[in-house]
């Protein structure tokens, strides 16, 4: 037996087929492109990465003036991370993301490619805590102004030289705290240098010759721990 379908049938169902045509435009859109916050993905023109634009555009100009310099400061941060020595960017424990990024900006060339990536670092110094980024800044002033303990032994190795010059008491004093030294290598060492000071002609300035440098050295091999290794 045929079954035999009406037009009102037909028309009762025309409002779930508009729904089910209406179905794959309701379906969550995949973001391809994007960055990462704190581990976490981020992508382009989603909710996440909207929302600190809407608040930017909420806030008063003073206040977004210091968001822009605060995001600037944090791009030229990673921007001279590039020039960071490998001890000292390894010892910073950074995330992944950011160390294989700053990395792959090594080995770009391409001016185009070079800024992108520059970009992508900056998205991901903005991720970073409060004291990772102050922990960048150190690094960064080690590197150029050397570390406090450095500069206190450089201190410590000049006023040394110029005491062991200067002064008959000093080698003594030099010897009993560091009794491994080569005392006959520095006290020859002493003896020449004592000589270069002296001018070879009246008025003439002192010079420094090599026994002054070579003083230095031994001092701050012994100062350091590394003398006679």
């Amino acid at each position: 037996m045929g079954v035999r379908i009406s037009t009102a049938m037909i028309l009762g169902h025309l409002p779930h087929l508009e729904a089910d045509r209406s179905f794959p435009h309701n379906m969550p859109r995949k973001f391809k492109k994007g960055y990462y916050v704190q581990g976490q993905f981020v992508a382009e023109g989603s909710d996440l990465d909207l929302e600190p634009k809407r608040e930017l555009k909420g806030t008063d100009d003073a206040s977004r003036t210091d968001l822009k310099r605060a995001s600037d400061a944090l791009q030229k941060l990673g921007e001279d991370l590039l020039t960071l020595r490998l001890d000292l960017l390894t010892r910073l424990n950074l995330p992944e993301k950011l160390v294989d990024g700053i990395a792959e900006a090594k080995r770009i060339t391409n001016f185009e490619g070079k800024r992108r990536q520059m970009q992508f670092i900056g998205k991901q110094m903005r991720g970073l805590e409060e004291d990772q980024v102050e922990a960048v800044r150190a690094a960064l002033d080690e590197q150029l102004n050397g570390s406090a303990q450095d500069n206190l032994m450089l201190h410590q190795a000049e006023t040394w030289r110029h005491r062991l010059i200067s002064e008959d008491d000093a080698f003594g004093e030099w010897v009993a705290q560091f009794p491994e030294t080569d005392t006959q290598q520095l006290r020859s060492l002493v003896r020449q240098a004592r000589k270069d000071l002296v001018p070879e002609k009246p008025g003439a300035a002192p010079r420094h010759g090599k026994a002054y440098r070579e003083i230095f050295q031994l001092v701050r091999e012994q100062l350091s721990g590394t003398g006679g290794e």
